[in-house]
């Protein structure tokens, strides 16, 4: 019987890494990160000025990063402050630099 990705237990690692890269997987994404790292937080509503996108996408890419744990939003009804939440950040950067720091192509090309 064929095994499914469902039947796979991938370490804690794997998933978190997977979580974090699949909500960096999108250029607005990305700059929504760099934006409220120039910031500090902001609002749905500032971000709608600066990207030339629906609310709605926004609210969704916004979605994504808080699921995925890398922003955080407090509720300031009837508004929602956004900010980078700096533990799970830490966390995805060192997860990522130990991913990067090993050889995973050096094989001089061959496979």
């Amino acid at each position: 019987m064929k095994r499914t990705i469902e039947d796979i237990n991938y370490s804690e690692t794997a998933n978190s890494l997977a979580r974090f890269a699949k909500a960096l997987a999108h250029p607005t994404r990305i700059e929504i990160l760099h934006y409220l790292d120039s910031q500090s937080c902001c609002f749905t509503g500032d971000l709608v000025e600066i990207f030339p996108l629906a609310q709605s996408t926004i609210s969704q890419h916004l979605k994504e990063l808080k699921n995925a744990g890398l922003i955080q939003g407090e509720l300031n009804s009837p508004k929602i402050k956004y900010c980078i939440n700096q533990e799970n950040w830490n966390k995805a950067q060192k997860l990522f630099e130990e991913l990067f720091k090993k050889n995973l192509g050096d094989s001089n090309g061959n496979c």
